[in-house]
């Protein structure tokens, strides 16, 4: 017997089985029939094309990032400073000059090796103007400044290169430019762009199995790899593997050991009738093609590998999907009464319950009490919408629990002129805290000062939600003003004890909150919206007097 579980999906199947096994033997033979004289005529246009697309989309990055850079490195007031390193005018000249191109680049940041006085200064889009802070000096002893000397000592302008930003802890593809006066190098500007965002966004599409997407250099060393998009490793630590040493293929090496040969170092342009993908055959191996083409600006090239079923031609599917269609358009007609009958009628009546709930938040889900399936299905959307109330990263109440209940709650009020306060929260200096620990550490921090604004200091009827982002509002029945001060002061508190450290906070060497307060009068027809409202101006006021505080002001 079956159990009360699986009785709608019995239905089913048992009512369809016959007729789409009927479908599936005249789809297989025809599709089988179809099929075999495509698979024979596999060519490499796909890949051809998704190598062009990933070298150009590379080369656009890149190309913008080091057009951004060259102009800094030309830039007089830049040249100056270098040259003159402790002039303090010059200095703020070049820095003001930087900071208003930092905003442009992708990182939002800049390293300047200075060659004079080894000093490494690291600059951030937020930074005050002027501002350029020593990190460093730089020394050949040490490993981890190789990118400078590097790049000083190079014949070429700039180099690209793989690396860990070892102040942000990411890493990065970075771009080191040589800033030159009457050919003497005075330093090096270095910015990089997220190495796990131009991985996924460039090779996301190649993790079917038969496609494969590289990026190699020069030498044959693998930077790029599609198929370790989900390897932490990869992305996020020093990677070494080579051509060679990964893919021992004769014909692959030999192909690659040509296009590297004819191509070597850093490609100055190309166009398309000059230039174009380097097409080998593989005769062994799960690879039929190999795909390779140069991208512009680099020392690196796009390596495609497709498998030996791949991709075809779009037009050898029209027949397929012609008699796909044709067929499926047949079982769906006949079997459109059963399905109507066993799930699509429920699942009306499901629908018709869901609306009414979301409509006034209250009501029964339909289908609840059913033993198969959709019962467990409503079940689940019931369990749902229980928690809807709850904010997913806090725990606290979200903005919809805030506004109904709110609303609510100044209904009940108004009857007899019961008194409301509002107390809106801002964590202090949110932004600069993510940008400095990153939004992981921003959400637990979130997560912590949810817990102390709601935890021991309110009263049953009283409630904390999260209203958007950094803010949050208490809201407070019954409550005159001196008890919205007393509540607001104990927030303060609460904070403070927690001492989460806030480097870029220009209050307190911790995370800090300011508060707006407003307390009322409810009246009938009074919009919630109203408290809300003078609650957050309140708060605006509270952070453009000093932040860390809380304002109190009159409805």
């Amino acid at each position: 017997m079956l159990s009360g579980g699986g009785r709608l999906a019995a239905q089913f199947r048992h009512m369809n089985i016959l007729i789409f096994t009927a479908a599936f033997c005249v789809m297989a033979t025809v599709m089988f029939v179809l099929l075999s004289g495509v698979i024979a005529t596999i060519s490499a246009d796909y890949a051809q094309q998704y190598a062009l697309s990933s070298a150009e989309a590379l080369s656009a990055r890149i190309n913008r990032e080091i057009d951004l850079v060259s102009k800094m490195v030309r830039s007089g007031a830049v040249v100056e400073w270098l040259a003159d390193e402790d002039n303090e005018e010059k200095k703020e000249l070049a820095v003001k000059e930087m900071t208003d191109k930092i905003s442009e680049l992708y990182s939002y940041n800049l390293y300047v090796g200075v060659e004079k006085s080894h000093n490494q200064y690291s600059m951030f889009v937020d930074n005050a103007v002027g501002d350029a802070t020593i990190i460093d000096v730089l020394s050949t002893d040490d490993p981890d400044d190789a990118w400078y000397f590097k790049s000083i000592n190079s014949d070429r302008e700039y180099l690209l290169d793989i690396g860990i930003d070892l102040e942000l802890q990411r890493k990065r593809v970075w771009i080191d430019y040589k800033v030159m006066k009457d050919d003497v190098p005075l330093g090096v500007l270095s910015t990089g762009l997220e190495f796990s965002h131009m991985v996924g966004e460039l090779f996301t599409y190649y993790e079917s199995g038969n496609m494969r997407g590289l990026i190699i250099d020069e030498y044959g060393d693998i930077h790029m790899d599609s198929a370790l998009i989900r390897d932490r490793e990869f992305l996020f630590s020093k990677f070494n593997a080579r051509i060679d040493e990964e893919f021992p293929n004769t014909e692959l090496l030999a192909a690659i050991e040509s296009h590297l040969h004819n191509n070597g170092g850093y490609f100055e342009g190309y166009s398309g009738e000059t230039v174009k993908p380097v097409v080998t055959k593989l005769s062994s191996g799960m690879y039929h093609n190999v795909t390779i083409i140069p991208i512009k600006s680099t020392n690196w090239s796009v390596v495609i590998l497709s498998g030996r079923v791949s991709l075809f031609d779009i037009s050898y599917f029209i027949p397929i999907l012609i008699t796909v269609l044709v067929l499926l358009l047949i079982v769906a007609f006949i079997t459109s009464a059963a399905n109507y009958r066993l799930i699509f009628l429920p699942l009306g009546k499901l629908d018709k319950s869901l609306t009414a709930l979301r409509e006034n938040a209250e009501g029964h889900v339909y289908g609840a009490e059913r033993d198969d399936e959709l019962g467990e299905l409503s079940k689940t959307i019931q369990d749902l919408f229980a928690k809807a109330n709850i904010d997913a990263l806090t725990g606290v109440y979200n903005r919809r629990f805030m506004e109904n209940n709110l609303e609510k709650t100044m209904e009940m009020l108004s009857r007899s002129s019961g008194l409301l306060s509002v107390l809106m929260l801002d964590i202090d200096f949110f932004k600069k805290y993510n940008d400095t620990y990153g939004h992981g550490q921003g959400d637990i921090c979130l997560k912590e000062i949810a817990r102390a604004t709601s935890t021991g200091i309110m009263r049953q009827n009283d409630f904390t939600a999260r209203y958007g982002g950094e803010e949050f509002v208490a809201i407070l029945p019954n409550t005159d003003e001196n008890g919205a001060r007393i509540v607001a002061e104990k927030l303060l508190a609460r904070v403070r004890e927690l001492k989460i450290p806030h480097s870029d906070s220009t209050v307190a060497p911790y995370v800090t909150v300011s508060i707006g307060i407003t307390t009322g009068r409810v009246t009938y027809g009074q919009s919630w919206k109203d408290f809300i409202k003078r609650a957050d101006e309140a708060l605006y006021i509270s952070k453009r007097s000093g932040r860390n505080q809380f304002t109190y002001i009159e409805m």
